[in-house]
Formats: structure tokens, sequence, C-alpha cells
């Protein structure tokens, strides 16, 4: 998975307020262009359901799918760290922790 915050200025970059983020752009575009694979990936397997296609592969598809939003939690998870987490224990919001934890914990009931 390439990190598409490897190289971005978080001060200018990345701005929050207000409970919303602004992604840059380019974070904005990866993530579309992810989401859209996810769907042809869906529409992919509602195909082979349709299909009557063996089971196993069925599972096969679902897992890759999976992975793959798995991927796209990863970037928002990161971004949402670098960006609105340390901007706000910076402004002395510990609140975000706690936030963080329950986010933290949705994430790995997967």
């Amino acid at each position: 998975m390439e990190n598409v915050f490897k190289e971005i200025d978080y001060d200018t970059e990345f701005v929050t307020s207000c409970r919303k983020s602004h992604h840059p752009e380019r974070v904005k575009k990866d993530l579309t262009t992810r989401l859209n694979r996810i769907e042809g990936q869906i529409r992919g397997i509602k195909g082979m359901i349709d299909k009557d296609v063996y089971c196993d592969d069925v599972i096969t598809q679902l897992s890759a799918t999976q992975s793959a939003l798995n991927s796209v939690a990863k970037i928002l998870l990161e971004g949402h760290l670098k960006g609105c987490v340390v901007d706000r224990l910076s402004e002395g919001d510990e609140e975000v922790l706690d936030e963080l934890l329950v986010t933290i914990q949705k994430l790995m009931k997967k």
C-alpha cells in the first residue's frame, strides 16, 4: 500500500474544523480510485452469485474486497491521526483520545 500521506505538510494541506476533515486533493483522488475499484469488485461478486459461481471463488473475491476496504480505512486512520488528532491534542482536547480508542475498536472488530 502506497503511503499517500508521506509528503504532506499537515499545517497547510490538512485543515480540520468542527468534526470535518479536508483531505488533500491527491489523497481524495487516491481514496476515490480505491473506492471505485471496490464498487467494481462488489458488482463482480453480485454477478458471480447470479451465475452460481463456486462458493469458494466468491469467498476469495469477498476476502479481496474486505482487504481493499481495510486499506481505505488505514489511509483514513493515518490522516486522522496525523491531522485531526494531532490538532485537537495541541489545542488541549484530550477527549479525542477516547474517540480514537472507539474508532480503533470499530476497525479491529472486522
